[in-house]
C-alpha cells in the first residue's frame, strides 16, 4: 500500500500498525474494520467514513481528522487528546466513546448523535456550538469547559458545575436542570 491512498473500500479487514503507519488516507471508508491492534501516529484521513470499526483501546497520537465521519463505531477508552489540531472537523454518529478523553482539545461545532458518552472527559475542552443530541453523559467530566452554545437539549444524565464551566447560551432541557444544580444536593421535581 502507497503513502497515500485515495478512493479506496477497506471492508472485514483486520489493521496491522504496517497497514496505516505515516499514511494519509483521502476519500476512503473503512466499514467493519478492527483497529484494536494500531498505534495512530502520524497519519491523515481526510473525508473519510468508518462504519462499525472497533478502536477500542487504540493509541491515537498526532492524527489528522479532517472531515471525518464516525459511524456506529466503537472508541471505548479512547484518548483523542493528542489528535492533530491545526485543520480537522470529525462527528460522531451512533457510536461508543465510554471513557474516551477529549482533554483540551478545541471541538467547536462537533455533533455527537445518539452516542454513549459513559465518564467521557472534557475537562478544559472547548465545546462551542457542540450539538449532543441523544447522548448518555454519565459520569462525563466537565470542569473548565467551554460550552457555550452547545446543544444538550435531547441529552441525558450529565451533571455539570455552572460556576466551573462556560455555559453562556448553552441549551439544556427542563430535564436536565437536575445535572447543572447536582452539587447542590437538592430534590428536583418536575
Amino acid at each position: 500500500m502507497s503513502d497515500y491512498v485515495v478512493s479506496e473500500k477497506f471492508e472485514n479487514k483486520i489493521f496491522e500498525e504496517s497497514d496505516i503507519k505515516y499514511k494519509e488516507f483521502e476519500g476512503c471508508t473503512f466499514s467493519n474494520c478492527d483497529f484494536r491492534t494500531c498505534t495512530f501516529q502520524n497519519e491523515t484521513f481526510v473525508e473519510c467514513t468508518f462504519t462499525n470499526c472497533n478502536f477500542q483501546n487504540t493509541k491515537i497520537n498526532y492524527v489528522s481528522l479532517r472531515e471525518v465521519m464516525f459511524i456506529k463505531c466503537n472508541f471505548t477508552s479512547v484518548n483523542f487528546a493528542m489528535t492533530d489540531q491545526i485543520i480537522y472537523h470529525f462527528n460522531f454518529q451512533e457510536c461508543i466513546l465510554d471513557y474516551a478523553q477529549f482533554y483540551k482539545l478545541k471541538l467547536k461545532k462537533i455533533n455527537f448523535n445518539n452516542c454513549s458518552m459513559v465518564a467521557v472527559d472534557f475537562m478544559e475542552t472547548d465545546l462551542t456550538e457542540a450539538v449532543f443530541n441523544n447522548c448518555d453523559l454519565r459520569r462525563a467530566v466537565f470542569i473548565k469547559t467551554i460550552a457555550n452554545k452547545a446543544d444538550f437539549t435531547t441529552s441525558y444524565n450529565y451533571a455539570m458545575d455552572p460556576e466551573i464551566n462556560k455555559l453562556k447560551k448553552a441549551q439544556f432541557s427542563s430535564d436536565g436542570l437536575k445535572g447543572l444544580l447536582e452539587k447542590y444536593d437538592l430534590i428536583i421535581k418536575l
